[in-house]
């Protein structure tokens, strides 16, 4: 069974930045940085396949960005610039052939 762990998370101010890793049991196709504010629906954040490439949704694009080591089967999300509306928990999320695998999440607060 894969597992998704997430780290980095925590308290920042705006304008600031913090950088988050998501590591897996094991190898994976494409993986993606999803996040979840309180009482709003879980959105898409970024993506990057195995290959290196990436997308983002237009509300981080240009602040936020995502990267993976394959040896080590982890993903990153760098964060600058950061703003309240980023508040949320984040979740790293993993395609491996036809299943999907989520992470337990980290709390990301940006807060004065």
């Amino acid at each position: 069974q894969v597992q998704l762990v997430e780290s980095g998370g925590g308290l920042v101010q705006p304008g600031g930045s913090l950088r988050l890793s998501c590591a897996a049991t094991g190898s994976m196709g494409t993986m993606g940085w999803y996040r979840q504010a309180p009482e709003k629906q879980r959105e898409w954040v970024a993506q990057i396949t195995s290959g290196g490439s990436a997308i983002y949704a237009d509300s981080v694009k240009g602040r936020f960005t995502i990267s993976r080591d394959n040896a080590k089967n982890t993903v990153y999300l760098q964060m600058n610039s950061l703003k309240f509306e980023d508040t949320a928990v984040y979740y790293c999320k993993g395609w491996r052939q036809l299943s999907v695998y989520w992470g337990q999440g980290t709390q990301v607060t940006v807060s004065s």
